[in-house]
C-alpha cells in the first residue's frame, strides 16, 4: 500500500512540476511583454533595440543600430533555416542556413552587412520596428509562433538590455 501511495505522489509531483515549467514565460525582461509561447522551443527572442539611437537618418549605420536578438537557451544546436522574424505590419526576415549553437545568440540587424554566426542583416533601406507600438514575432520552419515580444501602448518601454 505504501509503495503505491509513493508512486502516486511521485507522479502527481512530477506532473505539477511539468505544468509549472510549461506555464513560465519565454523570459520576460521587464522592458517588453513576452507573449507566452504557443509552440515550446529553446529558441526565444532576447534583447531588442527597436529605436535606433540618435537621429533617424536612414543611414546604414542607423538602420543597423535597430536589431532583435534571437537566443538559443538550450544545449542543442538549432538550424534556423526557414525560421522567420516579423513585425505587426508583416515585414518578415527569413533565416538562411544558420546553425545557432546551444547557449548562444544571433543579432538580426535591419540594414546591410555581411552575415556571420553572431550577426545577420535584413538588407533593408527603411526601418522595420515601430518605436511607439509594435511586436516582434519569431516563427519556426513550420510557421508556428515560438515567441513574441510587444512594446508600446501599455506594453512597457525600453531599448533592449
Amino acid at each position: 500500500m505504501f509503495r503505491n501511495a509513493s508512486r502516486v505522489a511521485m507522479v502527481v509531483l512530477g506532473s505539477a512540476a511539468l505544468a509549472a515549467t510549461a506555464a513560465l514565460p519565454a523570459g520576460a525582461d521587464g522592458h517588453h511583454r513576452h507573449t507566452p509561447q504557443r509552440w515550446r522551443s529553446a529558441v526565444v527572442l532576447g534583447p531588442i533595440q527597436y529605436d535606433s539611437p540618435g537621429r533617424d537618418d536612414r543611414s546604414n549605420r542607423s538602420l543597423n543600430a535597430e536589431w532583435v536578438t534571437v537566443r538559443n537557451t538550450g544545449r542543442t544546436p538549432v538550424n534556423l533555416k526557414g525560421w522567420s522574424l516579423s513585425d505587426k505590419s508583416g515585414h518578415a526576415y527569413r533565416f538562411g542556413n544558420l546553425r545557432l549553437a546551444g547557449h548562444s545568440q544571433v543579432r538580426v540587424h535591419t540594414g546591410y552587412g555581411h552575415d556571420n554566426r553572431w550577426e545577420v542583416y535584413q538588407d533593408r533601406r527603411n526601418y522595420v520596428w515601430d518605436n511607439d507600438h509594435d511586436h516582434a514575432t519569431l516563427r519556426n520552419d513550420h510557421r508556428r509562433v515560438v515567441d513574441q515580444v510587444r512594446w508600446g501602448h501599455g506594453h512597457g518601454h525600453g531599448h533592449g538590455h
